[in-house]
C-alpha cells in the first residue's frame, strides 16, 4: 500500500484543452468544447469534451470519469469471459471503482472483482493481467508458489506487464468512486 500510495502522481487535471489525457495507453490531446450535452469523443489523437460553458472542474472530471467508466465496461465482459473459460472459475459480479492502493482485488466468497478505474487510461494487455490476476484469486486465495504457478501456466508474460503496469504515473485522484 505504501509503495503504490507513494508512486509518482501526475499533475492536477482542470479538463481543459491543451491537457494529456489517455484511452488504452494511448495519448490524446484534450479539445474542450461547449454545448449543452455532455460528452466524450475520440477524433484522430484529440479527445474532445464536450460540457456547459459555466462547467467546474469538478463537473468536467465527473463526465470524464463515467466515460472511462464506460469504456472499461465495454472492455471487461469479453475479456473476463475469456479468461473465466480459459481458467475455469466464473465471478458473479465484476464491478469498477477507482482505487487508491491496488488495480485490482477478488472477494474470494462473493465471487466478486473489483476493477481500477484507472486501468481504462492503461494498455489493454495491463488490464488483462488484473483480470486474470483476480480471476486466479478464485483458485487460491494467497500469493504463494501455487498462485504464480497458475499465473505462469495462464498468462507467461504476466511479469513483465505488472512490471510495466506499475511503472506507469498514477493519476491524481481524491475519492473512491463505485459503480
Amino acid at each position: 500500500v505504501e509503495k503504490f500510495e507513494s508512486r509518482p502522481r501526475q499533475t492536477e487535471r482542470e479538463y481543459v484543452s491543451g491537457e494529456s489525457h489517455y484511452l488504452w495507453g494511448r495519448r490524446y490531446r484534450m479539445e474542450l468544447r461547449h454545448n449543452y450535452k455532455n460528452s466524450v469523443e475520440i477524433k484522430g489523437a484529440k479527445l474532445i469534451l464536450t460540457v456547459r460553458e459555466a462547467s467546474t472542474t469538478q463537473q468536467r472530471e465527473k463526465v470524464m470519469t463515467e466515460w472511462y467508466r464506460e469504456q472499461l465496461k465495454e472492455k471487461l465482459p469479453e475479456l473476463v469471459e475469456k479468461w473465466e473459460e480459459i481458467i475455469g472459475v466464473r465471478a458473479e459480479e465484476v464491478r469498477v471503482k477507482n482505487m487508491l492502493t491496488k488495480w485490482g482485488s477478488c472477494n474470494i466468497k462473493k465471487k466478486r472483482l473489483w476493477i481500477n478505474l484507472q486501468l481504462a487510461k492503461k494498455p489493454i494487455k495491463c488490464l488483462e493481467y488484473v483480470v486474470v490476476h483476480e480471476l486466479t484469486h478464485l483458485l487460491e486465495k494467497s500469493h504463494n508458489a501455487v498462485f504464480v504457478e497458475y499465473m505462469d501456466q495462464y498468462l507467461p508474460g504476466w511479469r513483465v506487464t505488472k512490471d510495466e503496469l506499475n511503472n506507469f504515473i498514477m493519476d491524481r485522484y481524491d475519492q473512491d468512486l463505485e459503480g
